[in-house]
């Protein structure tokens, strides 16, 4: 087939699945043509099936802000034409989906119809969606869509109970490709870092509020006064200043890094013994499936897709959002020398579920059922 995916070009959780997804796609033989402002992060190799279009944006005196949707919108209009996509796939609503149905519409003035699938994420839902500004673009853009998936069952119930949406939401979940994501021979990296042979605690976010990076740091000056430790915090955002002063009210510095924004993150999970993501909602848990696969056992809130994806006891633990107390005594009792390797299997056994290879097939069948739907659809 000849797919066209929309996606933000970025770290966050949609681009990276979106990405990902068409390199996989492209290892299957399909032609795969990315349409966004910037290459995406994840795309820096060669594949003869792989194609990137630059959406450009003017800047005219009128506009006060440059108007991305439209210039999305005509590119779409294109490159579809051009390329005679079968079928496009946009990742996160806002504001693909409703630039997808604007490209769709002028195609037909040409006679071209061209199946939208629509990826649900997360915050495009349960952030941004609901603001009353965008919720009747975000209602109507899903509606008019010929397809519609979640990363999980928690985000298809909570869309279905913030907008009034009468297309059928098809559950996907994010994937992970363990060929990339595994455990790594990084001896040196870990004795650089813990050189007194210091447990090693990581965590991934893009620091805003609802990632509860301040829980991170708190338990582990919990864990610190009863073991030895380090913790590298993996990202950059907002609220990275405010994190920056607690670990200095709590006098723990010399064991806290911030690394900021990694491509390589499968290499600092290498290494770690414990991941903590203590969010107040998580859509699937991406940064948590990653850890997973390279063997790392996880510390979670139960909330969102989480439990969708963690086994308690297994993979690691949840507890309620804030519970750092809770959260704290888990981790000591993972990190513990008789029990971390028994989490270490359960953390990469329950990653194994979400291989791309496992997933991926999924995704092919809902085209074809999207597509042939179309066809049937244009022959009445």
């Amino acid at each position: 087939m000849k797919i066209g995916i929309v996606c933000y070009p970025t770290f966050g959780g949609s681009g990276v699945v979106a990405t990902e997804l068409g390199i996989a796609l492209a290892k299957k033989g399909h032609k795969v043509h990315f349409i966004t402002y910037s290459q995406p992060t994840r795309l820096d190799f060669f594949n003869e099936n792989l194609f990137y279009h630059e959406v450009e944006i003017r800047t005219y005196p009128l506009f006060q802000y440059p108007p991305y949707e439209l210039a999305l919108a005509s590119t779409l209009v294109n490159v579809i034409q051009y390329e005679q996509l079968d079928l496009l796939h946009v990742h996160y609503a806002i504001p693909h989906a409703s630039a997808a149905y604007m490209a769709k519409q002028i195609l037909k003035t040409s006679g071209i119809e061209i199946p939208v699938i629509t990826t649900l994420h997360g915050t495009d839902i349960t952030l941004v969606g609901k603001d009353a500004s965008y919720e009747p673009v975000v209602t109507f853009s899903i509606n008019q869509s010929d397809g519609v998936t979640a990363v999980s069952n928690d985000l298809k119930e909570d869309t279905y109970s913030h907008f009034d949406i009468t297309k059928s939401i098809e559950v996907i979940p994010n994937f992970i490709d363990l060929q990339k994501f595994k455990k790594q021979k990084k001896d040196h990296f870990k004795t650089a870092i813990c050189p007194e042979g210091e447990k090693l605690i990581v965590h991934t976010s893009n620091f805003r509020k609802v990632k509860r990076v301040e829980d991170v740091v708190k338990i582990f000056r919990n864990i610190r006064q009863k073991i030895s430790a380090k913790l590298l915090l993996v990202g950059d955002g907002p609220e990275r200043n405010h994190i920056e002063t607690l670990c200095r009210e709590l006098e723990i510095c010399n064991e806290v890094r911030f690394l900021g924004k990694l491509e390589a993150v499968e290499e600092v999970l290498s290494v770690a013994d414990l991941f903590i993501m203590p969010s107040e909602k998580e859509s699937f848990g991406l940064a948590a499936l990653e850890a997973m696969a390279c063997e790392v056992p996880v510390i979670s809130t139960n909330t969102g897709g989480l439990p969708e994806l963690m086994i308690d006891g297994k993979t690691g633990y949840m507890s309620d959002v804030g519970d750092i107390e809770s959260m704290s005594k888990n981790a000591l009792r993972i990190l513990s020398d008789e029990h971390l390797s028994t989490f270490k299997r359960g953390a990469l056994n329950r990653a194994r579920d979400f291989d791309v290879h496992n997933i991926l097939p999924i995704y092919e069948d809902y085209y074809r059922e999207i597509t042939e739907k179309s066809h049937k659809s244009m022959a009445r």
